[in-house]
C-alpha cells in the first residue's frame, strides 16, 4: 500500500526529500509552524501538503531532517501526539547527531510507542527524475520490478539506517529513497555519519582556513600553483566542495560539535572538531555580513 511520509522540515534536503517521494506517488505532509515564507514556497513547489501535528502523527512514516542541534526539540514537540496517535508512525531521525544524542532521541520517542530508525543521509539533496514515474492513488499498491526501483533511485542520496525497524523504512526505497540497512547496533548509521562527515567537511575546514592563510600572507598564487602541480585530485575536489560551503557553514557548526562529541574518546581529537566548528561559525557570520573571507575562498578558488 502507498504509504503517507511527513518530512519535518522542508528546508533543502528535506524539500527535495519530499520532492522525490512525491514524483514517486507519495502523499508527503510537512509542517510550516513558524517557517518563513521562502520555506512555505519551497514545500509547495515540492508538492507537500502543511497539515496539523495531530495528522502528522497520523502518517506512515516521520523522516526528521533538521540541522542536528533541532533533532531532541523536535521531538518535544511531537512527542505529545505521537502519543496519542493510534497510527504510530515509523520515526526516522536523519539527523547528523552522534550516538549519544542518537540513544536521548530514541530514549524521548520511547514513550511515544513508535517504532525508531537511527538514519544518516551521505550526499547531495535528491535531483528530479526526468520521467517521474505514473503517480498511484493513496491506498494502491506499486509493487514496481526491482529494475523499475533501481532507476527511480538515481540521483539520491544514501540514506544508511539501522536499527530493528530499519527494513520497515526500507520500503521507501521502491519510492526513489537509495536506503541502505546496516547490521550492527542501533546507532550503527550515525556511526558512519559522522565518521564521514568529519573526513569530508573536516577536510574542507582545514582546507579553506590554509587557503585563507595563505592569502593574508600573500602566497595564495604559490599555494595554488604547487596544489595545481602536485594535489591535482585534491584541487579539484576543493573547488566543487568549497564553492557551495559557505552557505551551509551555519548548519555544519552543530554538526562538528556533534562529531567531536562522537571522538570524545580522544580528547585531541575532539578538540579538532570543536576548532572545526568554530571556523564554520565565523565562515556562516562573515557570509550574513561582509563577506570578506568568502571573496578570498572565492578568488582562491577561481585562480
Amino acid at each position: 500500500m502507498t504509504p503517507v511520509v511527513a518530512v519535518i522540515a522542508p528546508g533543502m534536503m528535506g524539500a527535495a526529500v519530499g520532492k522525490r517521494l512525491v514524483d514517486n506517488g507519495v502523499k508527503v505532509l510537512t509542517s510550516l509552524k513558524g517557517r518563513s515564507g521562502e520555506t512555505a514556497a519551497r514545500a509547495k513547489a515540492a508538492g507537500m501538503a502543511a497539515v496539523s501535528d495531530e495528522e502528522i502523527a497520523g502518517s506512515d512514516f516521520f523522516l526528521s531532517i533538521l540541522p542536528p542541534g533541532d533533532a531532541l526539540s523536535l521531538i518535544e514537540r511531537f512527542a505529545p501526539a505521537l502519543k496519542a496517535s493510534n497510527a504510530k508512525p515509523v520515526y526516522v531521525d536523519c539527523n547528523a547527531i552522534n550516538p549519544a544524542t542518537v540513544e536521548r532521541v530514541a530514549a524521548a520517542i520511547a514513550p511515544t510507542g513508535c517504532p525508531f530508525v537511527d538514519a544518516g543521509i551521505i550526499g547531495s539533496p535528491p535531483t528530479p527524475l526526468p520521467n517521474p514515474p505514473p503517480q498511484a492513488g493513496e491506498g494502491k499498491s506499486m509493487n514496481p520490478p526491482p529494475q523499475a526501483v533501481e532507476a527511480r533511485v538515481v540521483g539520491s542520496p544514501r540514506f544508511y539506517a539501522s536499527g530493528p525497524a530499519a527494513p520497515r523504512f526500507a520500503s521507501l526505497r521502491q519510492y526513489g529513497l537509495d536506503i541502505r540497512v546496516l547490521d550492527g547496533a542501533l546507532c550503527a548509521a550515525s556511526a558512519l555519519k559522522m565518521s564521514y562527515a568529519g573526513i569530508t567537511k573536516g577536510t574542507q575546514a582545514i582546507g579553506a582556513a590554509m587557503m585563507l592563510a595563505a592569502t593574508r600572507a600573500g602566497s595564495a598564487d604559490a599555494l595554488f600553483k604547487e596544489l595545481q602541480g602536485s594535489q591535482k585530485e585534491m584541487l579539484a575536489w576543493f573547488q566543487r566542495a568549497l564553492a557551495s560551503m559557505p552557505p551551509k557553514a551555519y548548519r555544519w557548526v552543530a554538526e562538528m560539535h556533534e562529531i567531536a562529541g562522537f571522538v570524545g574518546d580522544d580528547p585531541t581529537a575532539s578538540e579538532l572538531y570543536q576548532g572545526a566548528a568554530h571556523f564554520y561559525e565565523r565562515i556562516a557570520e562573515d557570509f550574513d555580513g561582509r563577506k570578506k573571507d568568502v571573496a578570498a575562498l572565492k578568488e582562491f578558488l577561481n585562480k
